[in-house]
């Protein structure tokens, strides 16, 4: 099945088209905390990253990011970034998802069981 699914989709992992541009072209660089692999091809020219689990561009860190869009010419691995001792840890976009933050008051934010400070109307008779 995940052969299937590998084949004929590209948001379950890498497409079959990816595998065999990975197996005959690609070096692997390095690994981040996820298990995202990343790789270049053997002349150093071309960078991407074969995901572990859901494809989610948020889900790769800073650094990975950088080296991936040329910011950087090292990988972290060879030359990581300097960290501030007040940054937080990197984590994905939860927007969309059940995790996702909401404000008090967003209708979306969960409703205590009972209301304190509203009564509802009610019509006599």
């Amino acid at each position: 099945m995940k052969f299937l699914l590998q084949m004929l989709t590209w948001w379950n992992n890498q497409s079959l088209g990816t595998q065999l541009f990975t197996w005959r072209n690609g070096v692997l660089v390095g690994e981040d905390d996820q298990g995202n692999k990343f790789y270049t091809d053997k002349a150093g020219e071309k960078r991407w990253v074969i995901f572990n689990g859901e494809i989610e561009a948020s889900r790769i860190e800073p650094d990975w990011h950088g080296w991936l869009h040329h910011t950087f010419d090292n990988t972290p691995v060879k030359d990581p970034l300097k960290h501030k001792a007040w940054e937080k840890p990197h984590h994905e976009n939860l927007t969309g998802t059940d995790a996702a933050y909401h404000p008090p008051g967003s209708m979306f934010a969960p409703k205590p069981a009972v209301m304190q400070d509203y009564e509802s109307w009610q019509p006599e008779g």
